[in-house]
């Protein structure tokens, strides 16, 4: 495949130079690796080319035979662990719900083992490679496939929507255990440490809402009930407005 809009060959389809084993081998798959293991330890601000090049005991130059840029390697980093997402545990054959679900929870433990996957999902545009395009197949064929769904427009959009709630709930997620780390207060202890300016706050009468979220008398659920009852109502909605 090529793309069309420049007439260069996309990074799945060019080539690797030869293998020159000194003074370090490389290849596509020890680049990512590197680029991926950087990314895990320290961020996506640890991720550059010069970077790679240094964890790898190579010079800069030579990676540009094996990624063009670092778009390119971003591209490659976001397709690698889509490849490390297990299949499905049981066929799901017309059990649409059950299929998304799965889905649902594979991509969220991925992007909890890589916290800057879910920061490159949607926030950059991108070339999909060949397991993101597995990955989106399976997502489509999770509807496309059963009875309740006839039209391929209602399946796309019913992907989306279940795509926007499962990214933007990881992305909270994520969120909220940077900010713990970066402060080594957990939410709880912000919360306990934000009260006397919110009761100042409350105390004004222009936010009644907010206070009886604030002062509701119930057992805060965790990330895991939390997420899951939002994709529940998610799937929910799929099939009031979609499915047949």
């Amino acid at each position: 495949m090529r793309d069309d809009s420049d007439g260069n060959e996309l990074v799945w389809d060019r080539p690797e130079p030869p293998t020159r084993p000194a003074p370090t081998a490389l290849s596509r798959s020890r680049i990512v690796a590197a680029a991926i293991g950087l990314a895990d330890a320290d961020g996506m601000d640890a991720v550059s080319l010069r970077k790679v090049a240094a964890a790898l005991d190579a010079g800069p130059m030579r990676l540009y035979g094996y990624v063009a840029s670092k778009d390119e390697l971003l591209d490659l980093m976001v397709d690698e662990v889509y490849g490390e997402l297990p299949p499905p545990s049981e066929p799901s054959g017309e059990d649409w719900r059950a299929a998304l679900r799965s889905i649902a929870h594979r991509l969220r433990d991925a992007a909890h083992r890589h916290e800057w996957f879910i920061d490159l999902l949607g926030g950059r545009p991108h070339v999909r490679g060949p397991n993101a395009l597995a990955f989106l197949e399976e997502s489509l064929a999770a509807l496309d496939r059963t009875a309740d769904f006839t039209d391929v427009a209602d399946v796309m959009r019913a992907v989306r929507t279940f795509t926007a709630y499962v990214t933007g709930a990881i992305r909270a997620e994520v969120g909220e255990a940077r900010a713990e780390r970066a402060t080594g207060l957990a939410l709880a202890q912000w919360q306990r440490a934000s009260v006397p300016y919110l009761r100042r706050m409350l105390a004004t009468g222009r936010y009644p809402t907010v206070e009886k979220v604030i002062t509701h008398d119930g057992e805060e659920p965790d990330a895991d009930t939390t997420f899951e009852a939002g994709l529940g109502a998610v799937l929910d909605g799929i099939a009031h407005a979609f499915a047949r």
